[in-house]
């Protein structure tokens, strides 16, 4: 593998295949790695989990006032969502 060849995505059909075997071939691996990109949701969650943590580092780091605010604000929605369900169910 070149380093052309790696900065091209594996769900590209890599453009100049002048032979229709190959480039049949080269359309089903593409086909078959965007399959494998899309249904894979386990990996999909952990990417955007690593993303949104990432962004939330960057926000505390500039924002530390906040990041703190932010944080209040989503632990008393949480804790009145339980608060709301448990109330529902005990009546």
């Amino acid at each position: 593998m070149t380093n052309s060849d790696s900065l091209v995505p594996r769900t590209v059909v890599p453009a100049g295949i002048v032979d229709p075997r190959d480039s049949a071939r080269a359309e089903l691996k593409a086909a078959l790695a965007a399959i494998e990109v899309k249904g894979n949701i386990p990996r999909r969650i952990e990417k955007a989990s690593t993303r949104g943590i990432a962004k939330a580092r960057v926000f505390a780091d500039r924002n530390p006032i906040g990041a703190a605010a932010a944080v209040i604000g989503i632990a008393a929605a949480v804790g009145g969502l339980v608060w709301v369900i448990a109330r529902a169910v005990s009546r």
